[in-house]
């Protein structure tokens, strides 16, 4: 079982920290259908710290959500400190992790995220600051290096253990590589034998066939699922049950996507309004969507929606249009 820290979870299945994806509407989703940890999205260090109103909302979490790790990101050791000492005081997240791996160039330029894989001391320095003011368990996702030439990740994670972090997570591509190519399991093996902390693997798992052999052939101690859980949080429970009883549970049915896409829809409304609610739902329901048969057309209307009632009643009609195109299907045989 995967422990971090004195944090238990109840399995080794981890929703990744998505940017501008797992907030608290999305994350109980998730955490619902079996998740043994969540992660929050990734915070700016400085928005906390200045108090800034849109940063404060962002730290907000359901109970129902716990286990959950939340996420900082920074460049500067003091406002890194400083926002890890509040969300450790004010917030009921029970694990603090470091963002390490973030590729985007407004994060890099600031010297955080993936920017650090270059500094094996500057992660030692930044980590211990960290854990040495904090009692939460601290914790490090990370990439496997910023580029081929620059591999460190076996140092970067030492580095991370040496300063008392209680765990990793390495994505096995570079931050080069963004989220295209191959992830490179092999790195995530050598990692995992080269530290004694818990290492949690990540990349590339999109089937619950893929964590199991990433458990299996890395030895890691928990598999990260990220793009794969978007609109499809039955990634989750498949996997988890998969892992726990080698039996693969079919897919869902449109009427339940849909169902859980309107609950998804409706927290969101409840955490942010109707108005960006639903302008932020339009990429969920498109995920929602993604494998239902001749699902474009409504792919397209759902960019049209601007109030609940309209995408409600568009994706009950692409439900009712779908179970009537089965029965027709079902008499003709």
């Amino acid at each position: 079982m995967l422990k971090i820290g004195n944090i238990e979870m109840k399995n080794q299945v981890v929703l990744a920290p998505m940017a501008g994806i797992c907030n608290s509407a999305f994350r109980l989703t998730v955490k619902e259908f079996g998740a043994g940890l969540v992660c929050a999205e990734m915070i700016s260090d400085k928005g906390i710290v200045l108090k800034n109103a849109k940063t404060m909302n962002m730290l907000y979490i359901d109970e129902r959500e716990n286990p959950l790790s939340l996420q900082i990101f920074g460049g500067e050791k003091d406002t890194l400190v400083e926002a890890a000492k509040f969300v450790d005081k004010n917030t009921n997240a029970d694990i603090i992790d470091i963002n390490m791996g973030c590729p985007v160039p407004k994060i890099t330029k600031c010297d955080a995220g993936a920017k650090w894989l270059l500094d094996p001391d500057k992660i030692y320095e930044m980590v211990s600051a960290v854990v040495d003011n904090v009692d939460k368990p601290v914790t490090v996702k990370m990439r496997m290096g910023w580029d081929e030439e620059h591999i460190y990740a076996v140092k970067n994670a030492q580095a991370v253990e040496r300063a008392g972090g209680s765990a990793v997570s390495l994505h096995g591509r570079t931050r080069v590589q963004l989220y295209e190519g191959q992830a490179n399991w092999d790195i995530i093996r050598e990692v995992k034998q080269s530290i004694n902390i818990p290492l949690i693997g990540n990349g590339d798992v999109q089937s619950p066939q893929d964590a199991k052999r990433m458990l299996e052939e890395t030895g890691c101690d928990g598999v990260m699922i990220g793009r794969a859980a978007l609109g499809n949080p039955w990634m989750i429970y498949r996997t988890v049950q998969y892992l726990e009883s080698g039996e693969l549970i079919d897919e869902p049915s449109v009427r339940e996507k849909i169902a859980v896409c309107i609950l998804h829809l409706d927290r969101l409304i409840a955490l942010k309004g109707e108005y960006v609610a639903v302008r932020e739902m339009r990429k969920h329901a498109a995920w929602y969507l993604k494998g239902i048969k001749g699902n474009a057309k409504a792919r397209n209307a759902v960019n049209l929606c601007n109030t609940r009632d309209e995408l409600v009643n568009l994706l009950n009609e692409l439900v009712l249009e779908q179970e009537a195109k089965e029965l027709s299907q079902a008499q003709l045989v």
